[in-house]
């Protein structure tokens, strides 16, 4: 018996998503860096959809033979949201850039023009980065852009930060920081640096390599969804006031309304546009990052720009004083808890699998609190099937990095039985 059985039947037929033959794909692109060569294949393309139908979708392959990486990371949340306040360390101004919970790679470009806003009062012709993952290669570029000259001091490039071990999807609001303790005004400055992303990111899109994209994504369910509402658990009588960690999804602040005019909506499809073999489906179209392309487009531009990396790790911030860069931005991330003994910061694990790179499926799906992104460095899997009611509280206080294969594994089984042929609701 093949090793995909208990998935179903054999992959062409369970994987047949439309009413209609699959056909064979239109295209298959390998993109891999910038500068690599790009390479094509083409066959006969499906015919066009009938009216008020969709087009067809590859199915995204989800045996656990297509795994080939676990990553886990430590989003930092900060309660208060992130530092990007400023201190004088001897003779150095220190303006810092951390604490950004699930929204790093989404607010970098916004959360950068703060702190280096910052830094032009004192009017340098360089500066220092501390740390190279994406808020601090992001800060370094944007340096440049105005005008300065940047080292970045790291023990790491970016390929080797926590930073890499993420999902990459436009989030802005996750797990950014607890409504409480960041108080009534941070929502105007989440807004200013969320908008100042998106503009950022918008000027990326259709570059080689696609470092950034945009894709459709599917939520499926099997009862008609409902928009949750979640509210306090009066049971709950402490709180990160009085436990120094939040207990309850009601705890964090939830800013995404704020962006509404700019991001995607998603609608409902009718029972004739949902391709997938479950009852209702919503579309919407996000953004997204592909890892590998990203990070070669910031060091391409960091290096050709002059920039220098020097390899340094950092004891203790007494240490940024002894830069000969007297103007010092910090951007550590989750290291910051240990490095400015900021116990503020609390770790949120995440864990993601990537199965192969399956370009012909670009879209995305989320479905019995299982995720599927289909991007060009691979298809990220993301799971919270362990407690479905737990919202943003997964994983919070959670510092283990090690990841479980088995937890990807019964994802991968969950979300399998979507690509098998669709089914009609009841009365339909």
């Amino acid at each position: 018996m093949a090793r995909y059985s208990q998935y179903g039947n054999s992959l062409v037929e369970r994987r047949t998503m439309l009413r209609g033959s699959l056909g064979a794909a239109a295209l298959v692109g390998l993109q891999a860096c910038a500068s690599a060569t790009r390479l094509a294949q083409t066959s006969a393309a499906p015919p066009p959809p009938a009216p008020g139908k969709t087009a067809s979708l590859v199915p995204i392959r989800v045996t656990p033979d297509q795994l080939i990486d676990l990553k886990c990371c430590l989003r930092p949340l900060r309660a208060a949201g992130p530092n990007l306040g400023n201190e004088m360390v001897r003779d150095t101004l220190v303006i810092h850039n951390y604490g950004h919970g699930g929204s790093g790679w989404s607010l970098s470009w916004g959360s950068a023009d703060v702190a280096i806003g910052k830094a032009l009062t004192a009017l340098p012709k360089e500066i220092a980065v501390i740390g190279c993952g994406i808020i601090g290669l992001t800060t370094a570029v944007l340096a440049q852009q105005y005008g300065l000259k940047v080292t970045i001091y790291s023990r790491d490039t970016i390929q080797r930060s926590r930073s890499f071990r993420a999902s990459g999807s436009f989030t802005p609001g996750s797990r950014i920081a607890l409504a409480e303790p960041a108080g009534p005004a941070f929502g105007d400055l989440w807004e200013q640096m969320a908008r100042f992303s998106w503009k950022a990111f918008r000027t990326c899109l259709g570059l080689p390599g696609k470092p950034v994209e945009f894709a459709d994504n599917y939520a499926l369910s099997d009862t008609p969804p409902q928009r949750r509402v979640w509210t306090p658990n009066p049971a709950i009588t402490d709180s990160y006031a009085t436990k120094g960690v939040p207990l309850q999804h009601s705890e964090f602040a939830h800013l995404d309304e704020r962006i509404r005019d700019i991001v995607p909506q998603s609608v409902a499809l009718s029972d004739e546009e949902n391709p997938f073999n479950v009852a209702y489906a919503t579309r919407t179209s996000q953004m997204h990052f592909n890892f590998s392309s990203y990070a070669h487009m910031l060091l391409t531009e960091f290096f050709g720009r002059g920039g220098q990396y020097v390899m340094r790790d950092f004891a203790t911030p007494a240490q940024f004083a002894d830069l000969k860069e007297k103007v010092v931005i910090h951007c550590t991330g989750y290291a910051a808890r240990d490095l400015m003994k900021d116990t503020t910061v609390i770790p949120v694990r995440g864990q993601t699998g990537w199965l192969v790179p399956q370009p012909e499926a670009n879209y995305g799906v989320r479905y019995k609190n299982v995720i599927l992104l289909s991007k060009a460095d691979g298809v990220v899997v993301q799971s919270n099937i362990s407690n479905p009611d737990m919202g943003d509280m997964l994983g919070v206080g959670n510092s283990m990095e090690l990841a479980n294969r088995a937890d990807t594994e019964a994802a991968l089984k969950i979300i399998a039985p979507i690509f098998a042929p669709p089914v009609r609701r009841a009365g339909a």
